[in-house]
């Protein structure tokens, strides 16, 4: 059983500026987990834990002959810097992953040193979604996060799939991996279809797809599934304050632009290959 979503995953080339840029621009609580993970994992590791919604965890390859850097410089060999993996949590994640493989999902073998299992791209609509032990990482080590002055973000409240096919989408994120899901709506203001998954915690998981390429959210997602086809569009982030949050944001040099389809939603330049969007609390 599925108990939530408690982190998404980026990969970077440069490990010490994406520390810099959630921290110092973001101003998210940062805990800086390299000291050991490079050791233990082979992989530059830290965690943003800002309030509410899911953590965003930074990852860079450190140690080129480990399975984790492995998959990491793979991903960034192929897609370059962006989002990488999609954790959900299960209280046994091998009872889960062989439950998930008799639903008819791409279940990995178990890579070593790994917690946790990984489901293949390829039955996810190309998210590569890890399953990990409940509790794999908690908020008790946020007493040694780094953080400066904050413009009051939240941690993930939404993220975006782009899809080809509503139902074949719905299908795998409600059946298979068996959480609750929305009935579908059409969303006329950004010209697609959407579906919202709704883990038990963390943030929640929406699924769209292209309706009216009239809308500009509707082309720019038409071109992302042109260019890299379906997989994790975009993060959506909230503020108390997003006026105020844009002025702060801009003040720390980052690029913030409204929309036509959805007032008051900001979208921030992207940051080491991902898209951040920041809507009203």
């Amino acid at each position: 059983m599925i108990t939530g979503m408690p982190r998404i995953a980026i990969a970077v080339h440069d490990f010490s500026a994406v520390v810099k840029t959630f921290r110092d621009k973001f101003g998210m609580p940062v805990i800086d987990l390299s000291e050991t993970s490079v050791d233990q994992l082979g992989a530059s590791l830290a965690m943003c834990v800002p309030s509410g919604g899911s953590n965003i965890e930074l990852m860079s390859p450190a140690v080129p002959g480990s399975p984790l850097s492995q998959s990491l410089q793979g991903f960034l060999d192929r897609r370059g810097e962006g989002l990488f993996a999609l954790m959900l949590e299960a209280p046994d994640p091998n009872a889960e992953a062989d439950d998930l493989l008799d639903r008819g999902l791409n279940v990995m073998p178990v890579m070593e040193g790994a917690s946790g299992r990984d489901i293949h791209p390829n039955s996810t609509h190309g998210v590569l979604i890890r399953v990990y032990p409940v509790d794999s990482f908690t908020r008790a080590d946020s007493d040694s996060a780094v953080s400066a002055d904050p413009p009051g973000l939240s941690g993930i409240k939404k993220v975006i799939i782009a899809v080809k096919d509503q139902a074949l989408a719905r299908e795998v994120y409600g059946a298979k991996l068996a959480m609750p899901i929305d009935e579908p709506t059409i969303d006329i203001g950004r010209g697609v279809k959407s579906s919202i998954c709704r883990p038990p915690s963390g943030g929640l998981i929406e699924l769209v797809s292209v309706e009216d390429q009239s809308r500009p959210f509707a082309q720019a997602l038409s071109s992302f599934l042109n260019d890299r086809r379906e997989g994790m569009y975009a993060l959506v982030l909230q503020s108390a304050d997003t006026k105020a949050a844009e002025s702060e944001l801009k003040a720390k040099g980052l690029e913030v632009t409204g929309t036509s389809d959805l007032p008051g939603l900001l979208h921030v330049e992207r940051q080491f290959g991902v898209r951040i969007q920041i809507e009203q609390h």
